[in-house]
């Protein structure tokens, strides 16, 4: 039995991905930081591919809930999980001028520090075989802009953790990452909007949630990859947006 942890696996895009690791015969945890009931949808995808679930609550931002984590979900299956799918994200809408101490460090604690220590909990056990680190990370990583500046930077973070884990824990333990773009918007977004970003991708196009997955699939079986980021993104990460999509304009 393969096992996989997706960290805020029950909702949105964390669940798409989870539906996608059950179609590929993973047993799955899945982490919620308060509610652990899955999206129907989710639900539906484990229930077709009859394998095992369990959810699993913890805060992120506790250093003790996360040190326990993963030790708690081998318990849980009665082995090492084989992935670790970091997913679940704090994000904020800061700017430079507005960003204090609280928020940035809330955001790094869940979007950087949290997935360090759960990839040092899931280094520790001992397994057989070849296992996988999924980060999922943001296409503004290429071209940051000051929007949303805490979970940026946190995403920044996190992109050069991936770099750093990849070395570290090779061969055992590859690490990679996926960028999404603009993918499950938002309230900041109504259909003109969402309209008018797909317009600004190179492609003239945005991901659907179930190619986020599919590059995420990927990865977990990819025997001869590490430290690769694939941004799922409609080309985003090529273009340099001055602000984020719902402050831009068509004369931005």
């Amino acid at each position: 039995m393969r096992v996989a942890i997706v960290t805020g696996g029950c909702r949105r895009l964390g669940a798409a991905i989870a539906g996608r690791l059950a179609n590929e015969g993973y047993a799955l945890a899945l982490h919620a930081s308060e509610d652990i009931d899955p999206e129907p949808a989710l639900l539906a995808a484990i229930e077709q591919a009859g394998v095992q679930w369990q959810g699993i609550v913890a805060d992120l931002s506790d250093p003790v809930q996360v040190e326990h984590l993963v030790p708690a979900i081998a318990d849980r299956f009665g082995s090492a999980p084989d992935l670790l799918v970091n997913s679940a994200a704090r994000f904020g809408d800061d700017r430079p001028e507005t960003a204090d101490m609280d928020g940035l460090l809330s955001h790094y604690a869940v979007n950087c520090a949290a997935p360090a220590i759960l990839a040092k909990s899931f280094a520790a056990l001992k397994r057989k075989g070849n296992a996988g680190i999924v980060n999922i990370l943001d296409q503004r990583i290429a071209n940051p802009h000051g929007d949303q500046f805490s979970y940026t930077l946190s995403k920044l973070g996190l992109a050069g953790l991936t770099r750093i884990l990849a070395g570290e824990l090779a061969p055992a333990i590859r690490v990679n990452a996926v960028a999404p773009g603009l993918t499950i918007p938002t309230d900041s977004y109504d259909d003109a909007m969402m309209e008018y970003a797909e317009a600004l991708m190179p492609l003239k196009t945005l991901p659907a949630p179930a190619q986020v997955a599919d590059a995420v699939a990927w990865l977990a079986q990819a025997d001869a990859v590490t430290g690769q980021t694939i941004f799922v993104d409609g080309g985003a990460h090529m273009e340099a947006f001055e602000r984020d999509f719902p402050n831009l304009t068509p004369d931005s």
